[in-house]
């Protein structure tokens, strides 16, 4: 049931968990001028009366910018994670995001003891949805995770250009992660420019990542779209091609690897023989290899 309550009465402890976004908020605000605040805010009531919100931060910040002092409030139990189960399992009313799935459910474990199995089975959902999640958290730092929530930095860009630096063997450090994202964060960068700025950061070498430190973005974006333009150009020999594609399929097969093998748990007798072998194949021609490349990526950038 739906109550009026003053936004004064409200506790806002969870409201830098819950992720912003400026546009979302600018589009809201244009519908709560013309029609008012059409669902509910959600949170619990706890047997002292105390009401603390779960969902609905956006709507509270939109309401005050308009003199709103009274929202209309929906309780989803009469303690915290009795609500903040209720509201991840309402996912078709509130969409709540992979990261902020993240953060409730480690808030369930950490802070109110739940299990894994406890937090499953009450979700209605897989110990592996609930494992997959707590990982995401664990591989990003305090500093990446504060910048997505507050939406200065795009989580799709963290899950899908960044997150993968991390998962390869040698990958990216968190420590690397944070100063890229401390880099670009607030920039009003697109997904695509952040997805080159992170190339020219990770695999541009010393002078690029220099830049960057400078402030220097779009020399760095205009460096990489040559590099990027050069590479997709036609003028090449079939030998040429041959090595550009032979290199991406390693390239490929490298990242792949690095991301499947860690999670590789149950090894049946077949599969560990043949990849026992085959890992000891790699191994032999690991060095020799890297030192080819090695070679081949100084020549090429001394051209």
């Amino acid at each position: 049931m739906s109550l009026e309550v003053e936004i004064n009465e409200l506790d806002f402890r969870y409201e830098k968990k819950r992720m912003r976004s400026l546009p979302k908020e600018r589009q809201l605000l244009t519908s709560i001028m013309e029609v008012g605040i059409t669902d509910s805010l959600w949170g619990v009531v706890m047997s002292t009366g105390e009401k603390i919100l779960l969902d609905g931060f956006k709507r509270v910040r939109c309401a005050r910018k308009i003199g709103l002092h009274v929202v209309p409030f929906e309780s989803l139990g009469n303690d915290e994670p009795a609500g903040i189960i209720a509201m991840l399992r309402a996912a078709n009313r509130s969409v709540i995001s992979l990261l902020e799935q993240a953060v409730f459910v480690e808030e369930l474990g950490k802070t109110h003891g739940l299990n894994v199995s406890e937090i499953a089975l009450r979700l209605q959902k897989s110990k592996s949805w609930v494992r997959v999640r707590m990982q995401a958290l664990t591989e990003m730092s305090d500093t990446t995770r504060l910048a997505i929530l507050e939406g200065s930095f795009p989580l799709y860009s963290y899950l899908y250009t960044l997150h993968p630096y991390r998962r390869l063997s040698g990958g990216a450090s968190k420590s690397e992660v944070d100063e890229f994202v401390k880099i670009v964060s607030g920039k009003g960068m697109s997904a695509r420019e952040i997805e080159r700025l992170s190339g020219a950061y990770f695999r541009g070498g010393d002078e690029m990542r220099e830049q960057l430190r400078k402030g220097d973005l779009g020399w760095c974006l205009d460096e990489m779209g040559k590099r990027e333009e050069a590479a997709s150009s036609s003028e090449l020999t079939e030998s040429e091609n041959r090595i550009v594609r032979d290199l991406e399929i390693v390239s490929g097969v490298m990242e792949r690897l690095g991301i499947k093998l860690p999670g590789q748990a149950a090894l049946r007798p077949a599969f560990r023989a043949r990849a026992d072998l085959l890992a000891d194949q790699i191994i032999s021609k690991l060095t020799p290899f890297t030192k080819t490349v090695r070679d081949f990526y100084d020549r090429c950038r001394k051209t």
